[in-house]
């Protein structure tokens, strides 16, 4: 395998390591998917459609995400929001997300 594979491969292993953790932390105004994109896109996370509906999907059904289809507009679009319990859940993958990046600058010599 080309180093930049290799490379971009690693990088992607990375991201959806953390797109869990950036899903939740962007949630707690109701956002539609679109929306949500370009949140994180414009955070420097980018994530592709056929990722992110899923994990949605998969959000909600752990109760994590509740949504709510809002028909006001001309196109019909469903919300999504955090929960209590995902708000729970979240506060926690933040501190183990502060802790393993503490150990991993230590372990990379940034300290």
């Amino acid at each position: 395998m080309e180093q930049n594979e290799l490379l971009t491969s690693m990088v992607m292993e990375l991201r959806r390591g953390t797109l869990v953790l950036s899903v939740l932390c962007s949630l707690d105004r109701p956002m539609y998917g679109y929306s949500l994109l370009s949140e994180l896109s414009g955070h420097g996370i980018p994530v592709e459609t056929n990722t992110l509906y899923p994990l949605l999907r998969r959000l909600e059904s752990q109760g994590l995400l509740e949504s709510e289809w809002n028909t006001e507009e001309s196109k019909p679009r469903k919300y999504y929001k955090i929960t209590q319990f995902g708000s729970e859940i979240r506060e926690k993958l933040k501190d183990y997300w502060r802790k393993t990046a503490e150990s991993m600058s230590e372990i990379m010599g940034d300290q």
